[in-house]
């Protein structure tokens, strides 16, 4: 059941065209006498005009015809298919040909869309019998050999294997005045959810869209291949390599990654840092056993030499050098606190006092509306440097139990372990990310304006 023939003089026809597709009525071959000169374009066997009992016009071939053609082996639904996206060209303003084959006879397109200046073409497939995926990609490696892009296109329930291989896509029949619907193989990238999702068109507006390019194939990066899906109230999983997406959908997949990469390696980053802090502890952990242990042992051999004997010189020379490690230990440890306080005094500089205020103000404000509960706001806030120099705030009352913690300094928060055990707040969310994962559900935003770098009177 063809919908082109040869004509003897006029050359193709196209049944699907009102004039034939060269200037012809459909009376000039169908039941005329003499009978019109045509030949089937697959085989050249003879073929007459017929209309079908749903007005559809075709040629049909005449008895004897060879079985191996196959434009007569096709189903009614391919052909119903191929009409459906030769209409939808047409009404995108492109030219629509049916059954158009290769000069060397390598490939024969279904549906061919030609461009109006004739520069571009498209060839649409109705793939109805199975196919391997590899014999699929060869006939579009055809195609592309000759500069003409191709989309394939199945109308079965369930989605073919060569789905997602190449550009392609799945439709749905309409169930009685409906329109054709693309099922599968469309898709738009979520930004916020952070991968593809299904998009179900109507075939006619998928056709336009691909044609003036509003939709083109676009590659699923590898962590993106998986797509989850809801039919008949099941959650399905696809793996999808290849989608007919917008340029914006292939542009924000691409800015996902860019972002998923820039988090992955400031987490590498975070978690280098970290190893190294711990064994920068763990080396001075040792160092600190070690000291002891030759303390002990100094120790242990000054008390058997007194017991064999007293030798108060050398007792006062090994108390000279354990008070010189003393006063050592001691100094490096008022160094750090001096470090840490000059830290927690810049961190604490960057707000003026208004703004100090404030920010009490809004603690104070947040516990009592989330909690009925009227916390202290200190007339001098007072930096606790266990709580990594925030300023703790006690609730009012007999139990004047401890609220939370104001404004931890960012980069004290290693040396205070029990401040994972409070709530701290900040001003804003700005501030937030200074502390990277740390203190992760325990810290609050009060969501106030971005501070000056003033200094706090």
């Amino acid at each position: 059941m063809p919908f082109t023939a040869l004509h003897l003089d006029a050359g193709r026809l196209d049944a699907t065209q009102l004039d034939l597709g060269c200037a012809m009525d459909w009376t000039q071959i169908h039941k005329s006498r003499p009978r019109a000169p045509l030949t089937c374009p697959e085989c050249s066997w003879g073929v007459h005009a017929k209309v079908s009992r749903y007005g559809v016009r075709f040629f049909c071939h005449d008895p004897g015809r060879p079985p191996s053609c196959e434009l007569s082996n096709e189903s009614w639904e391919h052909h119903m298919l191929k009409l459906e996206l030769a209409g939808a060209i047409r009404a995108a303003g492109w030219y629509a040909e049916l059954e158009v084959p290769a000069e060397d006879g390598s490939w024969r397109a279904d549906v061919m869309a030609s461009s109006p200046d004739g520069t571009q073409r498209t060839a649409w497939e109705a793939q109805l019998s199975p196919i391997t995926v590899e014999d699929i990609r060869t006939r579009t490696a055809r195609y592309r050999a000759e500069k003409i892009e191709v989309c394939w296109v199945s109308p079965h329930k369930k989605s073919p294997p060569w789905m997602g291989a190449v550009p392609g896509v799945r439709v749905r029949a309409p169930h009685a005045e409906g329109v054709w619907v693309v099922d599968d193989g469309v898709a738009g990238f979520d930004y916020a959810a952070g991968g593809w999702t299904f998009r179900e068109e109507e075939l006619q507006a998928f056709v336009r869209w691909v044609l003036h390019g509003q939709l083109s194939p676009c590659r699923s990066l590898p962590r993106y291949r998986r797509v989850t899906r809801v039919v008949d109230d099941r959650r399905w999983m696809y793996l999808r390599d290849l989608w007919w997406t917008s340029r914006q959908s292939a542009r924000a997949q691409t800015e996902h990654e860019e972002m998923r990469q820039r988090q992955e390696k400031a987490k590498e980053a975070r978690e280098a840092r970290k190893k190294q802090q711990e064994a920068e502890a763990e080396r001075r952990r040792k160092e600190l056993e070690e000291a002891d242990r030759i303390r002990r042992a100094e120790e242990a051999a000054l008390r058997r030499k007194e017991q064999e004997g007293p030798d108060r010189v050398l007792l006062e020379q090994m108390r000279e050098r354990w008070a010189e490690r003393d006063a050592l230990r001691a100094r490096e440890q008022a160094e750090q606190e001096r470090q840490a306080l000059e830290t927690a005094r810049a961190w604490w500089g960057r707000l003026s006092r208004q703004q100090a205020e404030e920010l009490f103000a809004a603690v104070a404000e947040l516990a009592w509306r989330e909690e009925q509960l009227r916390v202290e706001i200190p007339e001098n806030p007072n930096m606790a440097a266990h709580f990594a120099y925030g300023v703790p705030v006690y609730s009012r009352g007999r139990h004047h139990a401890l609220y939370g913690i104001v404004r931890p300094c960012p980069a004290l928060v290693s040396l205070s372990p029990q401040l994972s055990y409070h709530r701290a707040f900040v001003r804003n969310a700005q501030e937030i990310q200074e502390f990277g994962e740390t203190l992760a559900g325990r810290i609050t935003h009060l969501d106030l304006p971005g501070h000056e770098q003033l200094t706090m009177h």
